[in-house]
């Protein structure tokens, strides 16, 4: 595992606030909305979470890298992220499972990063002024040249993302054990272990194209629906809503996470908006309205839905509440749909990623409450 050497990098934010560091993984240039992940730990499921297509991480904890890079732990089949941040790289990983060095990996996947800045000044710019547009170079490191590409790139409000992370052709993930269930999941972004985690409770998953319709849904029989995390804006996303929509319709049980969540609330009627900064990370406490308990987190969002935390709304599918809501903002959560005549659980969503990788295993009940609403139970 060889050491790199590193040239110099720039970043600039589009305010032109600017960082000068050296070169973290693959040189060139790149640009993105710039996020932070206060994560201290899971840094390769981050890098390769489609919900991060387009962004530019930049990591909280100071020391990245030290357990080095495997073949075991990636959430999709490449890095997604346009960009990293880190402060302190390892220099050389020390983990019996490494099997190549974080900057080699950055490299091999011609993901442009900058090291050796001040990552905590950098993060508080971002909580007081907000997610921005971002770009690292080190090719062009005059910050004034940066800025006017920088404010040339593209914005993460309107654009629909899906689209590019998705499979381009549906799988089947089978159940382990016994089949007890078949559900379609519609791939927005999905992370391998959210389908693991239900085969792992009898599930058969059949992976989904985030074109496919109502037909192509309905042509595998489920027994429930399923909507994956995913990046970009959900105002912008209106085909997976019409689907969701016709899907309810026809009672199809329905379970949603982060992406998903923002899209059942637009199919619920519900609008949508751009956080300042976001959530991600490993460490957000939600509580769950439904037991009153509170879990902690694995998050990876930026927009959120506006629904009334306190009261019931009526939709053409049922009525609709919210289920969880976050206790650092009082940011919707997790949404909950049951039927207006019987009471009885039609749908539910949260804002997290309750398949934890990275992060705890808080909410792995709601993979549960999955199978519970499938067999008529809730």
């Amino acid at each position: 595992m060889p050491l790199h050497a590193h040239k110099e990098a720039l970043l600039v934010l589009e305010d032109g606030r600017t960082f000068r560091g050296e070169s973290f993984g693959a040189e060139g240039e790149t640009f993105g909305e710039a996020v932070f992940s206060t994560g201290m730990t899971g840094y390769q499921e981050t890098l390769t979470d489609p919900s991060y297509h387009q962004q530019v991480v930049v990591m909280t904890a100071p020391h990245v890298g030290n357990t080095g890079v495997n073949d075991e732990d990636p959430e999709s089949r490449r890095i997604w992220v346009a960009g990293y941040v880190v402060r302190d790289p390892a220099r050389v990983p020390s983990n019996w499972r490494a099997q190549r060095t974080l900057d080699d990996d950055l490299r091999d996947h011609s993901v442009v990063g900058i090291a050796g800045i001040d990552t905590r000044a950098l993060t508080r710019h971002l909580r007081e002024r907000g997610a921005m547009r971002v770009g690292i170079s080190t090719i062009d490191t005059d910050p004034e040249v940066l800025l006017k590409k920088v404010l040339a790139s593209a914005e993460m409000s309107g654009a629909n993302l899906s689209d590019a992370v998705s499979t381009a052709e549906a799988y089947v993930v089978p159940a382990e054990g016994e089949k007890r269930f078949t559900v379609a999941a519609l791939d927005l972004g999905i992370k391998e272990m959210t389908p693991q985690r239900m085969a792992e409770r009898g599930i058969e998953v059949h992976v989904l194209p985030a074109t496919a319709t109502l037909e192509d849904v309905k042509a595998v029989n489920p027994d429930g629906l399923f909507y994956s995390n995913g990046p970009g804006d959900p105002a912008a996303t209106t085909g997976q809503v019409e689907l969701l929509q016709a899907a309810l319709a026809e009672n199809i049980p329905y379970f949603g996470i982060c992406f998903g969540n923002q899209l059942f609330g637009r199919a619920l009627g519900f609008g949508t908006y751009k956080l300042k900064y976001g959530h991600r990370g490993i460490n957000q406490p939600v509580m769950d309205l439904t037991t009153r308990k509170v879990e902690v987190t694995a998050h990876n969002h930026g927009f959120a839905v506006d629904a009334p935390i306190d009261e019931e709304t009526t939709t053409p599918y049922g009525i609709a509440t919210v289920s969880h809501v976050n206790l650092n903002d009082d940011c919707v959560e997790g949404l909950e749909l049951k039927d207006a005549e019987t009471g009885k659980l039609k749908g539910f969503s949260v804002q997290y990623h309750p398949e934890a990788a990275a992060g705890p295993h808080d909410a792995a009940y709601l993979f549960d409450r999955f199978i519970s609403l499938m067999a008529k139970e809730v």
